[in-house]
């Protein structure tokens, strides 16, 4: 029975093995077919050439004709390639314009900050004067309770 059983085993593990390279080979031919069919529809796409009326021609080859009359002094304008270094050719006022922004910014704070304490400086002068108004009043009163009594 064991010698069966075995035989039995080996033949199920041959015939599995075997649908698997025919399932193999069929996917692979399905893939081919499907490659050949993609293909034969990109083959019957047909591109149409751009046409370019006259007026575009002529307009392309006056630019071209343009940025092609290149005189010797346009072809190296920036002296540092020639290796000359020029700083106030290629000088970086990022840095000078946030300080600059910076300034007027701090200038602005400095004034506000004037102005309310000349603000504050009126509203201490207008709270005096009307303190001493209300104990001007209340010294009067208290003298008129007096004389009536």
């Amino acid at each position: 029975e064991e010698d069966l059983l075995n035989d039995v085993c080996r033949e199920v593990v041959e015939r599995w093995s075997d649908s698997q390279v025919v399932d193999s080979k069929e996917e692979k031919e399905d893939e081919v077919q499907a490659i050949a069919s993609m293909m034969e529809k990109q083959a019957r796409i047909v591109v149409k050439p751009k046409e370019v009326s006259q007026e575009e021609k002529q307009r392309k080859a006056a630019l071209l004709a343009q940025y092609a009359n290149v005189t010797d002094e346009e072809e190296y304008p920036f002296p540092a390639l020639l290796g000359a270094p020029s700083p106030a050719l290629f000088r970086n006022t990022n840095v000078e314009d946030v300080l600059n922004a910076r300034k007027l910014e701090r200038e602005l704070l400095r004034d506000e900050f004037q102005k309310k304490k000349e603000q504050d400086k009126l509203q201490r002068e207008k709270d005096k004067l009307a303190k001493q108004e209300r104990k001007e009043k209340e010294k009067k009163r208290t003298q008129k309770g007096e004389r009536k009594r």
